[in-house]
């Protein structure tokens, strides 16, 4: 099943993209890659991971972070099914030194890419831990696309 037609069969709605916060673009494309820029899930996901807010909520946020980089990928793209594969996945989350579980925050992003890539929606990834996001975000994520010509 093509990725269109998965986000359909899903019932998923992409959110709108939130304008850049700074002197950035969305993404960049060089070659058959597309660069995507960190995100986060809005200005109400905030604080410490693990502290102020629980894991199974910021696994929700990185969703959110998820659904909106897919939204840049389609308006990038003109289609989601130009996509080829999820090459990278670096999440970073709000965390106080002690927590660590980063992983399975960033497992809510990683799931919905699968969810709706299937097996080219698996990827490279890392997460880790910081100290603080811009805004008190709980967690930012920033994605690498291999894409079709």
């Amino acid at each position: 099943m093509s990725a269109e037609a998965k986000i359909k069969d899903l019932g998923i709605e992409l959110p709108p993209i939130p304008p850049p916060g700074g002197n950035y673009v969305h993404a960049v494309r060089t070659g058959n890659l597309l660069y995507l820029s960190g995100k986060g899930p809005g200005p109400d996901a905030v604080g410490k991971v693990g502290t102020e807010v629980p894991l199974e909520e910021a696994y929700k946020h990185a969703r959110t972070v998820g659904l909106v980089l897919i939204s840049v990928m389609k308006e990038e793209l003109g289609s989601l099914d130009k996509v080829n594969r999820i090459v990278k996945v670096l999440g970073m989350v709000n965390t106080a030194p002690e927590f660590p579980d980063h992983p399975k925050v960033i497992n809510g992003c990683s799931d919905l890419f699968v969810e709706v890539f299937g097996e080219e929606g698996k990827h490279a990834r890392s997460a880790v831990g910081l100290g603080a996001l811009p805004g008190r975000i709980t967690v930012e994520i920033e994605v690498i696309v291999e894409v079709a010509d």
